[in-house]
């Protein structure tokens, strides 16, 4: 008697298990400078929508490449517009749904507890900045614009012997966060509640770090990737980059349709 309890206890378990409607995620490719401001956003993101955000952080140039050998993603917001151009001209983005969401703001950090004397950039050449951590310019785009900005200001040649790269400014950030790097050139999002000293970079110091978004062609979430890509263009998610650290286009006209396939 008490078996047959058991398992149509069981049976009833799983029959209302079945019944319950799928969890609906969606898988973003997300450049390495959104970690903080999308692991704020997505429980946000979540409580609105019902859907399940779920994201791999990486550079760049690195999430550009797993797209292109078939990795399952359904939205990839790069740190650029030129990744995502390239995938689009190769037919791996939904045609239409690339569009700037956001501009980002690089700025030099100087960690709390360190021995270099450092207010303002050209301080870099001093004799006690001995380590400068940045990402390697050919895979992130804040790697790239740090290196331009350290070329304007004609101090390159005398920091670059300083210069240690990381795959990308998360991990960049890692070596100012360890005590390995004296200062450290990544997202002012990554950064500006950090202790320590943040120096933002002037624009006119690097090229334009826009950051553009675009759905995978072969998502196999379209719509709740329409969803997420809204969410950041016309919604809420607009406020929390603005907040966040980043420069906001000033109206969903300056962003393209989205279109599903």
């Amino acid at each position: 008697m008490k078996t047959r309890a058991i398992v149509f206890a069981l049976m009833l378990a799983a029959a209302v298990a079945s019944a319950q409607p799928a969890t609906r995620e969606v898988t973003v490719a997300a450049a390495a400078n959104l970690n903080e401001v999308f692991q704020a956003l997505g429980p946000q993101f979540e409580a609105a929508t019902g859907i399940h955000p779920v994201f791999s952080f990486a550079s760049t140039a690195q999430l550009a490449l797993q797209i292109e050998n078939g990795a399952p993603f359904d939205v990839y917001a790069a740190a650029d517009v030129d990744h995502v151009e390239q995938l689009e001209k190769k037919g791996l983005l939904v045609a239409g749904s690339r569009a700037v969401y956001a501009t980002g703001i690089l700025a030099l950090w100087i960690p709390p507890g360190g021995k270099a004397n450092i207010s303002r950039l050209e301080d870099l050449v001093r004799p006690d900045v001995k380590v400068i951590a940045l990402a390697k310019p050919e895979l992130a785009p804040y790697g790239m614009a740090a290196r331009e900005t350290l070329q304007k200001l004609g101090i390159w040649g005398q920091t670059e012997p300083k210069v240690v790269y990381a795959d990308n400014i998360s991990m960049a950030k890692q070596y100012g966060t360890s005590g390995n790097a004296d200062a450290v050139f990544t997202a002012y999002s990554l950064v500006l509640k950090e202790k320590g000293k943040v120096i933002q970079v002037g624009e006119q110091l690097h090229s334009p770090i826009d950051q553009a978004l675009g759905i995978v062609r072969a998502s196999a979430h379209p719509d709740t990737a329409r969803i997420f890509a809204d969410y950041l263009l016309n919604g809420k998610g607009r406020d929390i980059l603005r907040t966040s650290g980043y420069r906001i286009p000033t109206s969903a006209v300056q962003a393209r349709p989205l279109a599903t396939r």
